[in-house]
């Protein structure tokens, strides 16, 4: 019966001593599957400017075609106003000198008063004004993520944005594309 309990004794012990064993095998031993804590997630973005087109309508006023460019329709119905008036003054030569000096003003008279009067026939129209310009765009194009597992700080780039925390099997992160 001695022998028995000593075996028993002995069993349990050699039991007892490769599980303290394998226990310190384990701590000391890391593991190679688990879940590692994410510290830093940081987004990878692709920044460019596009060209864009940018209309608005604009009402502008425009001076209206002119028929008679050099306004030798107001210089000629002046000169004739201008010369009746001055025919009224003075007597002989001096009438004809009068009439002259009438006739000169007031041609230069109507040429301005035609001027004007074009410079006021206008009309309004609605034009479309364009210009281009650049807009800032972006997108991202993945995420740096920083994650600690068996005490040791990695980083990855993955397409999307983890959790929390990642699912490492035999050493390696698993993604979605796996």
């Amino acid at each position: 019966m001695k022998s028995v309990a000593v075996a028993t004794l002995s069993l349990a012990g050699a039991v007892a001593i490769a599980g303290a064993g394998y226990g310190a095998w384990r701590v000391m031993t890391p593991a190679t599957s688990g879940y590692a804590t994410v510290t830093k997630v940081e987004p990878i973005v692709k920044r460019w400017q596009e060209p864009r087109q940018n209309c608005q309508d604009v009402t502008v006023t425009r001076q209206k075609p002119v028929k008679d460019e050099h306004r030798i329709t107001g210089s000629a119905v002046g000169a004739v106003i201008g010369g009746v008036i001055g025919h009224q003054f003075g007597g002989g030569s001096g009438k004809d000198a009068a009439t002259a000096g009438g006739a000169i003003v007031g041609g230069i008279a109507g040429n301005q008063v035609q001027k004007g009067m074009q410079e006021k026939n206008t009309y309004t129209t609605t034009e479309q004004r364009c210009n281009t310009v650049m807009e800032n765009r972006s997108s991202t194009e993945g995420y740096d993520v920083t994650y600690v597992f068996n005490d040791a700080e990695e980083t990855i780039r993955m397409d999307k944005k983890p959790g929390e925390r990642l699912r490492i099997e035999e050493g390696k992160v698993v993604t979605a594309q796996q």
